[in-house]
Formats: C-alpha cells, sequence, structure tokens
C-alpha cells in the first residue's frame, strides 16, 4: 500500500485544514468566526469553502439572527471520514520518516 494512500487533494491548503480542523471539534462554526480563528479575508474564505461544499465536505445553513443573515458550516460525514483519513495518512508518512 502506498504511503500516499487517502491523501486528499481537498485538504491541500492551510485553509482548508484549517477550516475542517475547526469543524472537526466544534458542531458547527459561522463565517466571521471562521474568519477570524484562521485571519483571512472573506474571498479567500469563501473560495475555500466553495471547495469544500464542492466536495460534500461541508454544510451550509443560512438563517437569519435579528436582522442580520448568519451563515454557518459543518463538517458532514462524508467530509469527517475523508479528514480522518487524510490525518492518518499524514501521520503514516510522519511516523515512516522516524
Amino acid at each position: 500500500m502506498s504511503l500516499l494512500t487517502n491523501i486528499n487533494k481537498a485538504f491541500d491548503h492551510r485553509i482548508r485544514l484549517g477550516i475542517m480542523s475547526i469543524l472537526m471539534v466544534n458542531e458547527y462554526a459561522d463565517f466571521n468566526t471562521l474568519k477570524e480563528l484562521l485571519d483571512v479575508t472573506d474571498g479567500n474564505l469563501a473560495s475555500h469553502l466553495k471547495a469544500l461544499e464542492k466536495e460534500d465536505f461541508i454544510s451550509i445553513e443560512k438563517q437569519f439572527i435579528g436582522r442580520k443573515p448568519n451563515t454557518r458550516y459543518s463538517a458532514t460525514k462524508i467530509g469527517k471520514k475523508a479528514f480522518k483519513d487524510h490525518i492518518n495518512a499524514l501521520e503514516r508518512i510522519i511516523n515512516k520518516q522516524k
């Protein structure tokens, strides 16, 4: 079995890794929370969220809080499995290097 088995190109960027890491330990996170935690611009965050959504790794829920729109994101079952597989593959590579 190749060491690169389960390495997922969807997680090849630090921002996508960050988004998924946050969503793995929180039930959900809204756009502004992700933006603050990851220290990224609106456009940058939006493009990475769109890439993860396209893979069905995250789900999006739009709502209003008071009169303000609020968009929150959560990891899907598929996304959680893919991310765990990716992290396990990275750990195998790291451990192989020791």
